[in-house]
């Protein structure tokens, strides 16, 4: 018989509010749903409850009751991510999670018992289902059965938040039948007919024959008859798990400014990133949707070099990407959607060369990066061509270093060029053969930091002549010089053919 739990949060809308807004829990806040005198209260607050509000009533009756109570709508975007959140808490437990309803989650529990030490393994899982429920910002109720609905009951009757109520196993039946018949949530027809018959409790549709109630009341009665029994007439369903997380809010007012949007976001992302660190993945990108009044909508998308669970780069990033390009229009509602991926793995070694923090180095480039532009930021990768300072840029992707310390190769005599970028305009004397016999820099502005490329020719090796792209936009052609100075080293110079303009390309090493 497999054993099932069930993850139950009470007043679900409500608990979904107070997750996106936590200050709002010590306050007298009632959640209500419609407009104006329509408006009903569907939960309300701790203290709004103590002073007499009731779910049901309506927004006028409860503030007749209560003057100073706070009224809140739902929260679309917060109810579903909440949601979300009580699928991820459940999902860390078992791989077998069915979604049954918003607040209503149900997942395998077989052998999990196993991983807790202790007589009472069952009770020690719900103890900790309830506890990583509560750590994601949910007051969730747990109840371990045998079927969906004692598992489900028996969440929704636990003593206290926190305690978990378990149904043994083949006890189904005598939990179910004190309960009265409304707990199964039959059809109204199908009730009515129960009534007629005599039928209060769940025991006593339980007593019935099966053959007999199938027979009167079809496939439908023999179902409810079959759950009433403490049997479940189909398996879990499990759950595929969605692609992204997601963590949004719909705003009681519109904001048309950034600071307090900023505000709100910093809250989102801080839950967005708790989510990604409790199954070990990280922000690979961004994507942000914007509500706008009265009917716009603005996506975005924001990639991240590698993913990062630090909600202070996210922000950052959202603020750079809301001042380049504003929503031109007043925020009502936004939606963070974050896809995952597996941060850069590090193992750290005791005796090796230290290791920079995957973490540190993915926050560190998302900053640079947001700071220098798309077009700007990545690793320099030679470009197939002659001329020297071609260059592209490709996404940075540094390898892992050794896990040891490489022995530094033998120099083999060769020589490295420090090119000066920009080129270093120079005049340049002749000799009666056209080899330079004399270099100083070609003064442009007073007071100028320049290198010291100055001095007599001692040795000249050149010149060799370099061309590209007479097909390109921009054809060059340049005749190459190696000259050392006295008393200045050895330089790479070159002439421009179609200016006749003299430049120091680089110093070399």
């Amino acid at each position: 018989m497999v054993r099932l739990a069930c993850l139950a949060v009470p007043l679900f809308p409500l608990a979904a509010r107070l997750r996106a807004e936590p200050e709002l829990a010590r306050e007298a806040v009632a959640v209500v749903e419609g407009q104006g005198p329509a408006a009903r209260v569907m939960a309300a607050t701790r203290p709004a409850r103590r002073a007499g509000v009731r779910a049901g009533s309506t927004l006028a009756q409860a503030r007749a009751t209560l003057p100073g109570l706070a009224a809140r709508g739902r929260d679309s975007e917060a109810e579903r991510a909440a949601a979300e959140a009580l699928l991820d808490v459940a999902g860390r437990f078992s791989p077998r999670v069915e979604d049954a309803l918003p607040g209503l989650v149900f997942l395998e529990a077989d052998g999990l018992g196993r991983r807790f030490p202790g007589s009472d393994g069952e009770r020690d899982l719900g103890r900790a289902l309830a506890r990583a429920a509560r750590e994601a910002g949910l007051p969730a109720r747990v109840g371990v059965a045998s079927s969906r609905l004692a598992a489900r009951l028996a969440a929704e009757g636990a003593a206290r938040e926190g305690e978990p109520e378990i149904v043994a196993a083949g006890r189904e039946a005598e939990f179910l039948a004190r309960l009265p018949l409304a707990r199964l949530s039959p059809e109204v027809a199908l009730g009515e007919t129960l009534t007629r018959w005599g039928i209060a409790t769940v025991g006593d549709l339980a007593r019935l024959p099966a053959a007999e109630v199938a027979s009167r009341l079809g496939a439908a009665g023999a179902a409810l008859h079959a759950v009433a029994r403490g049997l479940d007439p189909r398996p879990l369903a499990p759950r595929q798990p969605p692609p992204d997380f997601r963590e949004g809010s719909d705003l009681e007012w519109p904001l048309a400014t950034l600071e307090p949007f900023l505000f709100l976001a910093r809250a989102a992302l801080d839950r967005l990133c708790r989510r990604l660190e409790a199954e070990g993945l990280g922000c690979a990108r961004l994507g942000l949707s914007l509500a706008l009044e009265p009917d716009g909508h603005d996506e975005r998308s924001i990639a991240l070099p590698a993913a990062t669970t630090d909600a202070r780069t996210l922000v950052r990033l959202v603020h750079l990407e809301l001042e380049t390009r504003p929503p031109g229009a007043a925020v009502s509602g936004f939606a963070f959607t974050a896809a995952p991926d597996r941060p850069r793995a590090a193992q750290l070694s005791l005796f090796g060369p230290p290791e920079l923090s995957p973490e540190l180095l993915a926050t560190t480039l998302a900053r640079l990066f947001a700071l220098l532009g798309p077009d700007r930021s990545g690793a320099p990768r030679a470009s197939d061509g002659h001329r020297p300072e071609r260059f592209e840029l490709e996404p940075f992707a540094p390898p892992p270093p050794p896990k040891f310390e490489l022995a530094a190769p033998r120099p083999r005599g060769l020589l490295a060029v420090r090119a000066l970028r920009p080129a270093l305009e120079l005049e340049v004397l002749l000799d009666d053969g056209g080899a330079p016999r004399g270099v100083r820099p070609l003064v442009t502005e007073a007071g100028a930091k320049r290198p010291a490329v100055s001095g007599e020719v001692a040795v000249a090796s050149g010149p060799w002549r370099l061309e590209e792209g007479w097909w390109s936009q921009g054809p060059m052609t340049r005749d190459y010089w190696d000259v050392e100075l006295t008393g200045a080293g050895l330089w790479r110079i070159f002439r421009d053919a179609a200016s006749g303009r003299w430049f120091a390309d680089g110093s070399y090493d």
